[in-house]
């Protein structure tokens, strides 16, 4: 006998999504085979090579708003950090050499323009993707609470959803819901099977407490005896998430709220690229090691590598790497963070600190697989204990291991946490990271810092 629950979370990708993914994968490379005509190779050899390695980084693409603003952020920004990453590579392999300069600068320059032409282009004809699947469809949401009126709001901002939200059904009184509008409470649960018969109602939209459980089961079986479609959408969503998703384990549904976003072939992915980049680092900087080694040795006595334990991935302890820059290397159960004009700070260690060239034997740490090159700042053992007991999701932190870099610290909260607050707001940060993590994130974040480090004066 077939089990029918092992279908249950099989995803449907609907004509309009699977163009709006494919869409910018599909320009990069479509730009590349214009421009092996234009420059007359043959697109052969290296360059399905290059159209693959594209396609894959590029995959899945994106779908900004529309305003120039946020397709700069999120489509043309990453692709120039790809760029940089894929020229960095070249060059450092020797890859480089199989490619008509001209051919790769007329191609990373043609493609962020195009991409802007196909998306201003697929924004006109997905009407008619719409019809493709039968045209615009009409909802009702069940619960004219925050999620169900934030459901609403998401369709209103996406008409390539195709779904119109005719209003909304709830048991309680117009004054105890979060609508302004009160021709839009349409009626009562009880009504609900009814209007969709009568209204040729397509999909309806669950958006109940889990505690309403018997009410919502008793609407999915007196919608039964219609044709309509109907969703459940979880009120999980008060949790902070971190890569959730729906699975099935043999069948049985298990729902991800908090969950590592470099788990299996990610996680692959990640370290292959944490890897390849401390390595050329390490290649390209061993000479400036050697000099920051001697300016420390010189500077004050003492070790040169100071060495202290901190909180890594899953909360475990391990030791990181750094150039001495005080007198004294705190590493006991009080640990005072640096602070600005700190007399434990020796003038050459206020220079390296300035500039976080201090920060580079961590690149021996992403190799011995203890650190990544982005992700959140590790601290000191003292201070997670400390922190952990003020702040909230906290730990939440550790489901990634630590970077040498992170998004925090291109967004301002760059060296010493004097306040609760800003430790709050870079917890936050790290979290977000988390939540929208890819590889082309890491890429942005690395190109953030490059222009960081230089202009920032909150690291001493």
């Amino acid at each position: 006998m077939t089990n029918h629950n092992q279908w249950l979370f099989r995803q449907q990708l609907s004509v309009v999504t699977l163009t709006k993914i494919l869409l910018d994968p599909f320009v990069a490379v479509l730009v590349l085979i214009g421009c092996t005509v234009y420059f007359d190779e043959p697109f052969r050899g290296p360059y399905p090579i290059l159209a693959l390695i594209v396609f894959t980084l590029t995959f899945p693409g994106k779908w900004p708003e529309v305003t120039l603003r946020a397709f700069w952020n999120e489509v043309v920004m990453p692709w120039f950090f790809l760029s940089g990453l894929i020229l960095l590579f070249g060059y450092s392999t020797g890859y480089l050499d199989w490619f008509p300069p001209n051919l790769v600068m007329a191609w990373m320059l043609a493609t962020p323009v195009a991409m802007w032409v196909a998306h201003r282009v697929v924004r006109k004809i997905l009407p008619r993707l719409l019809l493709l699947e039968g045209g615009r469809r009409r909802a009702i949401v069940v619960g004219a609470g925050h999620l169900g009126t934030e459901l609403r709001g998401r369709f209103a901002n996406d008409s390539a959803l195709g779904v119109d939200v005719v209003g909304f059904f709830d048991d309680r009184t117009l004054d105890r819901t979060e609508l302004v509008d009160p021709n839009k409470l349409l009626g009562k649960l009880a009504d609900i099977p009814d209007y969709v018969n009568r209204n040729g109602i397509d999909l309806v939209y669950i958006t109940l407490p889990m505690a309403a459980q018997p009410r919502t089961l008793g609407l999915l079986d007196a919608l039964r005896d219609t044709t309509t479609s109907v969703y459940f959408v979880p009120d999980i969503f008060v949790s902070d998430l971190i890569q959730a998703r729906v699975d099935h384990i043999h069948g049985m549904p298990v729902v991800a709220l908090t969950e590592t976003p470099t788990l299996g072939v990610s996680g692959i992915g990640k370290r292959i690229s944490d890897v390849v980049i401390a390595s050329l680092i390490l290649l390209m900087i061993w000479p400036l090691l050697l000099i920051l080694a001697a300016g420390v040795k010189l500077s004050s006595p003492g070790p040169v590598i100071f060495k202290q334990r901190r909180y890594g991935l899953d909360g475990q302890q391990i030791l990181v790497y750094k150039f001495r820059s005080m007198r004294v290397c705190d590493a006991g159960a009080v640990i005072k963070q640096a602070g600005r004009c700190d007399p434990r700070i020796t003038r050459f260690g206020a220079f390296i600190r300035r500039t976080s060239l201090d920060e580079l034997p961590q690149f021996i740490n992403v190799l011995q697989g203890r650190m990544s090159v982005v992700g959140p700042r590790p601290h000191a053992v003292a201070h997670n204990e400390q922190y952990r007991k003020l702040i909230k999701g906290y730990m939440l932190r550790h489901k990634v291991k630590p970077g040498i870099t992170g998004w925090a610290q291109v967004n301002g909260l760059r060296g010493e946490t004097e306040t609760l607050d800003k430790m709050r707001a870079r917890v936050q940060y790290d979290i977000d990271y988390m939540r929208n993590w890819s590889l082309v994130f890491d890429l942005m974040i690395i190109g953030k810092t490059l222009a960081v480090v230089w202009r920032d004066q909150n690291a001493y």
